[in-house]
């Protein structure tokens, strides 16, 4: 009986079209808790399930002049509180984001380990194998050789083995060009260290993200922001060719998580059901992703 019941299990799978079998595996669809105004919310995962993602990427909480993030989820008790209501709900939480590098400075924090560290050991209550660290703040000087640069890619040296020893991967956010973006990593060298790659950033500086997707190559994107910047959302976004861009991410054979964090309609711009639930349904729709 057994024997039987597995064969018909391999027989449902076969039935499926080989590249719907390989899309289900490849692609999964996500959203940012704080662009949807639901920050360590415990109503982000329902709020997710209704507008059809898969995942969620948390975020830390602020910064600005605190020593830590304001993190809910450091508490043991809120963080299994967590992890059961998305648990109960089927959804994942993919990454886990430090949106508060985007105004705070990277590499004149003196605490640097102590936010890593955090991240990295709340990612691991929720099983995720991403943490999102924004460069945004750090200003430009570092983009040029001198000392600021050499300060981050030794900070990201750290970084990355604090990672590597939880079996997690830091994505970085640098708004470089993907040639660039290469330089900095082969400095950096670790393994644990790669780009969270995001649409907005090349859109912004009229760079087409296809070739960039290419130069890049798969192994050094560990996640996508699938989204621009707010304006329409990416169903209407002539500057983003999502079709194009899956084929591209099919030929260089990327699996990952693509997760909306803008592409906010300027007209509804906190309508989050309306414009989260647009988005991913089309990133759904492009990409062949069910349910």
């Amino acid at each position: 009986m057994l024997r039987t019941a597995l064969l018909g299990v391999l027989l449902c799978v076969q039935a499926l079209p080989l590249d719907a079998q390989n899309v289900q595996k490849r692609y999964r669809v996500a959203a940012c808790d704080w662009m949807m105004l639901k920050r360590q919310k415990l109503g982000v995962f329902a709020l997710s399930k209704d507008i059809g993602a898969n995942g969620v990427e948390l975020d830390m909480g602020p910064l600005g002049k605190r020593i830590l993030f304001e993190n809910k989820l450091r508490d043991e008790a809120q963080a299994s509180k967590f992890k059961h209501v998305a648990d109960s709900l089927g959804i994942e939480v993919p990454s886990m984001a430090m949106s508060g590098f985007f105004a705070q400075n990277f590499i004149t924090r003196d605490n640097y380990r102590d936010l890593i560290s955090d991240c990295l050991q709340t990612a691991r209550c929720f099983g995720s194998k991403v943490v999102f660290l924004p460069l945004g703040g750090s200003g430009h000087e570092w983009k040029h050789k001198g000392a600021q640069r050499d300060t981050l890619i030794s900070r990201l040296r750290v970084a990355g083995t604090m990672a590597q020893a939880q079996g997690i991967t830091i994505g970085i956010r640098t708004q470089l060009s993907a040639k660039d973006n290469i330089r900095l990593l082969k400095a950096v060298g670790s393994p644990a260290v790669k780009i969270y790659y995001n649409f907005q950033d090349a859109a912004d500086n009229h760079r087409c993200i296809v070739k960039e997707l290419k130069q890049l190559g798969k192994d050094r994107i560990i996640q996508i922001h699938a989204s621009n910047t707010d304006s329409v959302n990416l169903r209407e976004d002539p500057e983003i060719d999502l079709p194009k861009i899956k084929k591209t991410l099919d030929e260089m054979g990327w699996n990952g998580w693509l997760v909306v964090e803008r592409s906010r309609d300027v007209t509804r711009v906190r309508d989050t059901r309306h414009n989260f639930g647009r988005n991913v349904a089309y990133i759904k729709e492009v990409f062949g992703i069910t349910p």
